[in-house]
């Protein structure tokens, strides 16, 4: 066991990759993950595993991404690799950037969105408990152009070798390495001084130092994750791919958690999506971001839900859309193709068909009727419209705002409403009806006759 165990932590992401297989005017790592930009994942996995510091490694034509890091981490965060000479070369910019640095430090990339915070403790901790080095492997399906872990007879690691180095005998080798890796930084940086760019590429490789570190006599441990979680993302295909590896591990972690899916392949989470048991979600619900849903929820068929949080014992669906803002009461029915945004809808109240809640607040117990429009934009400003507790608001009505409809007051269907209506009042705002008695068969004995009369020309 080491005697002097380092406490402090550092994170280096790397993200100076160009991307070019992207084919995108946006930075590989501002692409996202479950709606989340990859550079950002790796942030929240380094602020995971509590590293004290976190630090990102760009290229000198990424300003997007370096003012993106910076509005996170805070200035002085990144560092700028000039030239893209290897792995190595992108850690010996952050070393050259940000001076010495302390205790244990963990490389991180910017394209590998999935890494599980489990993983990198676990580097950490066999560092600290006096490894040279930890690196994170897998047992890759298809080895591939991976670079291979080659174990010594200690089951300690000996050396990384890449694909294109190898011998055949070393290609037939399954185990991977991730790129993902932890040192002692004063052992790390002192390494990584020696390494030389004499292999295939012409790159200064990081992986150099753990053969370095071995005829040293030090010691290198391996850390094994599944290879569905250091899945990098090169590609728009890779990136389906990442979106695809992460909807399958969130799917099995909400219903072990409690949640009926009765179509999982068919629903699609966010990375913040968090649902409370005895929810059942029908097929082909989206989750954008910022969605919470209570226990004892029902997300009926083809429904997409943002930015909302939905209570106990609500109903939402089929075909609804619950956008930004939208707070959904306890008890509450959400219908079929109806739309809230920005609204707070009080318990029990229910809007079943066809309206549109935008701006303001539906009291407890209240009912929309079908084809109901909260008219909530002038054309330069949005308006809040606010129905009261009990109140009954007739089919195919316009709410102008702003306008309060008071407690348990009645507003007559097809009703354009424009003012405030009192608490138990009745309003009616619609044209009066007319009826003119033979007025139709009039009007189709003249039109027959125009219309024969212009046949006849």
């Amino acid at each position: 066991m080491a005697t002097n165990i380092p406490t402090a932590r550092t994170a280096i992401i790397l993200a100076a990759g160009k991307g070019m297989r992207m084919k995108s005017a946006m930075p590989k790592v501002m692409h996202a993950v479950a709606g989340k930009a990859m550079i950002d994942w790796s942030i929240d996995l380094a602020l995971s595993v509590e590293c004290d510091r976190t630090l990102v490694v760009c290229s000198p034509g990424q300003p997007d991404l370096k003012a993106h890091v910076e509005a996170r981490l805070g200035p002085g965060t990144v560092a700028l690799q000039e030239r893209q000479l290897g792995t190595g070369d992108a850690v010996r910019a952050a070393r050259q950037a940000f001076g010495s640095l302390s205790g244990t430090v963990v490389v991180l990339y910017g394209d590998t969105p999935l890494i599980r915070p489990e993983s990198v403790r676990s580097l950490f901790e066999a560092v600290e408990a006096d490894a040279t080095l930890g690196v994170l492997g897998f047992e890759a399906a298809e080895p591939g152009g991976y670079g291979r872990l080659i174990m010594a007879g200690d089951a300690s690691l000996s050396r990384i070798i890449e694909a294109k180095d190898a011998t055949a005998e070393e290609r037939a080798v399954t185990l991977c390495n991730s790129g993902v890796m932890a040192g002692r930084a004063d052992k790390l940086f002192a390494l990584l001084e020696r390494v030389t760019n004499d292999n295939a590429k012409g790159e200064f490789y990081l992986t150099d130092i753990v053969g370095l570190a071995k005829s040293d006599g030090g010691t290198n441990q391996v850390v094994v994750c599944e290879e569905a979680d250091v899945l990098g993302v090169n590609s728009r295909i890779q990136l389906a791919e990442a979106n695809a590896a992460f909807q399958a591990r969130k799917r099995s972690n909400i219903m072990a958690s409690g949640v009926t899916l009765l179509a999982p392949e068919t629903v699609f989470f966010s990375h913040d999506t968090e649902i409370g048991p005895d929810t059942i979600v029908e097929p082909n619900v989206v989750f954008g971001p910022g969605v919470k849903i209570d226990e004892n929820v029902q997300i009926k068929a083809f429904s997409q839900l943002e930015g909302a949080h939905v209570s106990s014992g609500a109903v939402v669906g089929p075909y609804a859309r619950l956008r930004p803002g939208s707070e959904i009461g306890p008890d509450v029915r959400i219908g079929n193709f109806v739309e809230t945004k920005n609204v707070r809808l009080g318990q029990g109240a229910k809007i079943n068909h066809l309206s549109y809640a935008g701006d303001g607040s539906v009291g407890a117990g209240a009912n929309i009727g079908a084809g109901t429009i909260f008219c909530n934009y002038d054309g330069f400003e949005k308006h809040e419209t606010h129905v009261g507790a009990g109140a009954f608001v007739g089919s195919n009505s316009a709410l102008v705002a702003p306008v309060r409809v008071g407690d348990g007051a009645y507003i007559g269907s097809g009703s354009v409403i424009t003012k405030d209506v009192s608490a138990d009042a009745l309003s009616v705002a619609r044209a009066r009806q007319i009826e003119r008695a033979g007025w139709a068969v009039t009007y189709r004995s003249s039109m027959q006759a125009k219309k024969e009369n212009t046949s006849g020309e």
